[in-house]
């Protein structure tokens, strides 16, 4: 072998060695979640229900669950989504649903569970399934204002119906959840390359500490029924209304998380931005102006959630195809400079909005 070869060799050598190894799921979860999701076994779960599959089958995006178009030999395509196994209760999906009923039934555009005999959580096998109406569009244009204002006023009345009345089953947004947690289960698993976990370590404390200093200067906020995951590839854009997809991850929390990861941009842009969202949204639901310091502590636990939701999942054989740089030292690098430059914005004073 060659010396250019053996430090080639050493190269991928030091490569793999921080590279994640794979690890056992946590106790809700299987190695292979899906492997024996086979098109059989789905055409015969929708058959179950009297829908003849005429054989295609589309793969969709999606990684938590596994999410199919099916076609029919009589009528439209339908969506089918199979559940990850043991992930939610029953009860929690089934809250879900009514959710999504609810908010349909008031006029929303919400892509609800179709109701079959009065179900709309259904079992085959070890599967836990949920067949959906296809819905068409595409991403909305968020710098665009009159997209932005139709947005905050579908989301005030989301919001209004949200605030209502309660989950019982479905998680409350909090910093223990979204940080805390996370954070202490990548240090405990060792899913840091080993020069970098002090680093990592000391600089979540502080993000934490900060976190909770502005969540305190927020006061004590009302927490209401959330879509919890609005970002804008759950929002399909068609014929100047939206549509809402995929309320998997619907919780209670503050109105502002449903809000946020609509805006982007320097701090001008956004502030621009999350006028006109909340120009059409104050007609149906009260905003309260202090959940505006609580922008940068959920986009920052954002960040730390999904760093421990990749690496929780990293037995799924979906997720390294998925998302192979997530096994690259480099990513935890970047991830260390980008959680630095969140601690700064931490340091920052809230957006303003302009006046009524």
């Amino acid at each position: 072998m060659c010396a250019r070869d053996t430090l080639q060799q050493i190269r991928q050598n030091n490569e793999k060695s921080h590279r994640p190894p794979p690890r056992p799921m946590t106790d809700h979860d299987s190695e292979r979640p899906f492997s024996d999701l086979t098109p059989d076994r789905i055409q015969d779960a929708i058959e179950a229900l009297g829908m003849l599959g005429d054989g295609r089958l589309l793969a969709l995006n999606s990684y938590e669950n596994r999410v199919w178009q099916v076609g029919l030999e009589a009528g439209d395509p339908v969506i089918v989504k199979f559940y990850r196994p043991g992930r939610w209760s029953d009860e929690a999906i089934a809250e879900e649903h009514r959710f999504s009923r609810e908010l349909a039934d008031s006029g929303l555009s919400v892509v609800a569970p179709v109701s079959i005999n009065g179900n709309t959580l259904f079992h085959h096998d070890r599967y836990r399934f949920a067949v959906f109406p296809r819905q068409g569009g595409h991403a909305p244009e968020l710098s665009h204002k009159p997209t932005l204002t139709a947005l905050g006023s579908a989301l005030g009345r989301l919001h209004a119906i949200g605030a209502a009345a309660a989950f019982e089953h479905r998680q409350t947004c909090s910093v223990r959840l979204w940080g805390h947690e996370p954070v202490q289960w990548l240090l405990d698993n060792q899913w840091l390359p080993g020069h970098l976990e002090t680093a990592f370590s000391g600089l979540c404390e502080h993000l934490l500490e900060a976190i909770e200093a502005t969540w305190a200067r927020a006061g004590e906020f009302r927490r209401i029924r959330l879509h919890g995951d609005c970002h804008p590839g759950n929002i399909l854009w068609r014929n100047d209304r939206a549509h809402f997809v995929d309320l998997d991850d619907c919780l209670t929390g503050p109105a502002i998380q449903d809000l946020w990861m609509l805006i982007s941009g320097e701090r001008q842009e956004r502030e621009q931005q999350l006028g006109w969202l909340l120009q059409e949204y104050r007609l149906f639901h009260d905003f309260d102006a202090r959940q505006l310091h609580l922008i940068e502590p959920l986009r920052t636990l954002r960040m730390l959630h999904h760093q421990a939701w990749l690496a929780r999942r990293w037995n799924d054989p979906a997720f390294p195809r998925a998302f192979p740089w997530f096994g690259e030292q480099r990513h935890w690098e970047n991830l260390i400079g980008q959680l630095r430059e969140q601690l700064d914005q931490l340091q920052q004073p809230p957006l303003e909005l302009p006046p009524n």
